[in-house]
């Protein structure tokens, strides 16, 4: 199975919208509480401070019966520098410690996740996962590794997990649009882990056994 390694970083919970949040249409009638009834939100969480857009949350009810539509607005985690920061650090002791056979590979991989940290951003809009460049956002092109565009619905999600908990090192995610069988990926986690797992959980769903603490 073919395996892609890219290089490219806290939301709280909210009270469900009150009634005036909750958009009705439909027909006039005499019975006005059938499309104006307070429907609770589920799913709604505020947006991420400086991670880039809040999100809303829009509830429609049909005159032909009760339908809850949810809108989620795009989110990107902010970059994280301590992964590369912390590479260049290991580079450094061996470089002290005269071992520059060792110190110059991971040297040159703390320089390169430096460069991608500051370009490279998870989009989650609301239906995909999608990777983009620059603080413009811009396509990144085809994936080099297996092809096709680097974007991945999350109703193609298999599973996903984020290592480690504690300092959150590479993110894992497999999917099932770029073949059928199943597509592994890995990125360096070069963004804010709480909010790259707080959105991941939210839209692809729960991990089983990883996520940074609080």
């Amino acid at each position: 199975m073919a395996t892609t390694l890219s290089l490219s970083s806290p939301l709280f919970l909210a009270a469900p919208p009150k009634a005036r949040d909750v958009t009705s249409l439909g027909l006039a009638s005499a019975t006005p509480s059938r499309s104006t009834a307070n429907l609770p939100c589920r799913g709604f969480f505020p947006g991420l401070v400086h991670g880039r857009k809040q999100q809303r949350c829009t509830s429609v009810v049909s005159v032909f019966g009760r339908k809850t539509k949810i809108t989620r607005e795009t989110v990107v985690p902010d970059p994280d520098y301590r992964l590369p920061i912390a590479i260049l650090g290991i580079a450094g002791a061996f470089a002290y410690a005269d071992n520059l056979l060792a110190a110059a590979p991971v040297g040159l991989l703390g320089l390169l996740l430096l460069f991608q940290t500051t370009r490279v951003r998870f989009v989650f809009d609301d239906e995909a996962l999608e990777v983009k460049v620059g603080n413009q956002l811009q396509e990144s092109g085809e994936n080099v590794f297996v092809g096709g565009k680097n974007r991945w619905k999350y109703s193609t999600f298999v599973n996903w997990e984020l290592w480690w908990p504690q300092f959150p090192i590479l993110v894992y995610f497999k999917e099932t649009q770029t073949k059928p069988e199943g597509q592994i990926h890995f990125f360096p986690v070069i963004f804010n882990g709480r909010q790259l797992y707080d959105t991941m959980v939210e839209r692809a769903g729960p991990s089983e056994t990883s996520g940074p603490n609080p």
